[in-house]
């Protein structure tokens, strides 16, 4: 089975492809550069195993939570690259993905993932490993104020391996939760990850049409601050 990912929620951009058994992908920090750099990547990975859209057998996104406009972006290539090829689509938490690399690289089974949510917030969730090697959500995904992830989270963890950009920002409110070192070494999701989350979730019937891939925002409010006197 045959299948592509592609990430734009946070400063990174990803995008990972399955093909006739291998798995090849790229990855860049490229922050306000996502339009840019998505579509080159995506044909840079199919043009190395000659591989084309009609050959996947679907596709996956990063859905979020993160950047509003980078979540946007991704849905809205990975939207038009389904329709075009008539391919159906699985979103993938960007959370849960940073979990999910995080067994793959470290063999952690118990996570904690932060996303810096500006506005003084931050994306948090916990994940454990099923016996299907997914990490899996132990609580909803939600954006807190810093001080309040501990108590949150104290419902189903006392401290877990730690990744994503919250730790730094938020090093006071967060550090005691973290069995890790003082700064993560898994800042960002990768697509390759979303592949295995992904996959499993084409396995269980959870894809939808193009036109019915959403966003998952977590929040509903834009990240801005107004000026002064404004």
């Amino acid at each position: 089975m045959n299948y592509l990912a592609i990430d734009a929620s946070t400063e990174a951009c990803s995008v990972a492809l399955q093909f006739n058994g291998k798995v090849i992908s790229r990855y860049e920090l490229c922050p306000q550069s996502h339009s840019l750099r998505l579509l080159p990547m995506i044909d840079e990975v199919l043009k190395e195993v000659g591989c084309k859209l009609s050959q996947l057998d679907g596709l996956i996104y990063g859905q979020g939570p993160g950047s509003f406009t980078g979540v946007r972006i991704g849905i809205g290539v990975a939207q038009g690259l389904a329709y075009s090829a008539n391919l159906k689509l699985v979103g993938v938490s960007t959370l849960q993905a940073m979990a999910q690399l995080a067994y793959i690289n470290h063999k952690e089974t118990q996570v904690i993932a932060a996303i810096d949510a500006r506005m003084s917030e931050v994306y948090n969730g916990y994940y454990q490993l099923d016996e299907n090697n997914i990490m899996q959500p132990k609580i909803s995904e939600a954006v807190t104020a810093p001080g309040e992830v501990k108590q949150r989270l104290s419902k189903v963890v006392e401290q877990a391996y730690g990744v994503g950009s919250g730790w730094d920002a938020y090093t006071d409110d967060l550090t005691s939760l973290k069995s890790n070192g003082d700064s993560p070494e898994i800042l960002f999701p990768e697509a390759k990850a979303m592949l295995v989350i992904g996959i499993a979730g084409f396995e269980k019937g959870m894809s939808v049409l193009p036109e019915n891939a959403q966003p998952v925002y977590v929040r509903d409010t834009v990240s801005w601050k107004k000026l002064p006197g404004k």
